[in-house]
């Protein structure tokens, strides 16, 4: 099982990378400590983070109901002029 999480987080790095290459805006929702520990491959210069605890039953009570993450990138997409979701 290590090996398998550490190709899925080679996959995940990548398609971040290759993400944040785009010259138009993108937003990343963070879930989870291990999608929090990703932020700095982020170029916050063109693009957005949203931190949240995971949504999963265990943690959801932790902070990610009535977060709005939705909401949050919506915003975010509305400042740069992108049509609603």
């Amino acid at each position: 099982m290590p090996e398998l999480s550490k190709r899925v987080g080679e996959f995940t790095d990548s398609v971040i990378r290759s993400l944040n290459r785009r010259a138009e805006p993108v937003v990343f929702l963070l879930w989870g400590n291990f999608a929090i520990a990703k932020r700095p491959l982020i170029d916050e210069s063109r693009h957005r983070g949203f931190e949240n605890v995971h949504p999963s039953p265990l943690s959801a009570h932790r902070g990610f109901f009535g977060s709005r993450p939705f909401s949050q990138a919506e915003q975010a997409l509305d400042g740069w002029k992108w049509p609603e979701l």
